[in-house]
């Protein structure tokens, strides 16, 4: 994939730009990113793009983990607490 294909509003490339910039504005960076991008099926793509291009060249960034950590798996969905969680099962 290429590069403009992969952040086509340049929004991670900017956040390398970002002197001093936090793990959540990183993480918030993200979520436009990947909202910008539209077809879920190109995220991780994308990201092995963007990670091959910006990780090396800084190395000590906080987008860095906000990119790797974008291709683990989602965790497993758990049962929330509350009523129903807690209510016995009707016959």
């Amino acid at each position: 994939m290429q590069l403009s294909e992969a952040d086509p509003k340049g929004l991670v490339r900017e956040s390398y730009r970002i002197e001093g910039i936090s793990d959540g504005e990183c993480r918030s960076i993200f979520i436009d990113w990947a909202l910008s991008l539209g077809d879920s099926r190109k995220v991780p793509d994308a990201l092995r793009t963007l990670i091959a291009e910006y990780v090396a060249g800084a190395p000590d960034h906080p987008m860095n983990a906000v990119l790797i950590a974008g291709l683990m798996p989602a965790p497993e969905a758990k049962r929330r607490g509350g009523r129903l969680g807690r209510a016995p099962a009707s016959a």
